[in-house]
């Protein structure tokens, strides 16, 4: 468990993420953080949670239309 401080950053408040969460998460200065709110409270994850669905969907598409999806291709 981990406690940050939130300080004044300009007109907003912000706080800095320790080394280590950094690197579970995998993510560099100028990488996006997506931040959606649960029933149990806040998640936070480096990948977009929308874009995991579409592939999902996806690749369930692409092997059911794999011929078509070639055939659109060319």
């Amino acid at each position: 468990m981990y406690t940050l401080k939130v300080r004044k950053i300009g007109n907003s408040l912000g706080t800095t993420l320790p080394k280590e969460i950094l690197q579970k998460l995998r993510v560099n200065e100028g990488d996006s953080i997506f931040i959606t709110e649960t029933a149990d409270g806040v998640y936070m994850t480096a990948s977009n949670p929308d874009f995991e669905k579409a592939m999902e969907a996806y690749k369930k598409v692409s092997t059911k239309y794999r011929n078509a999806l070639r055939e659109l291709a060319k």
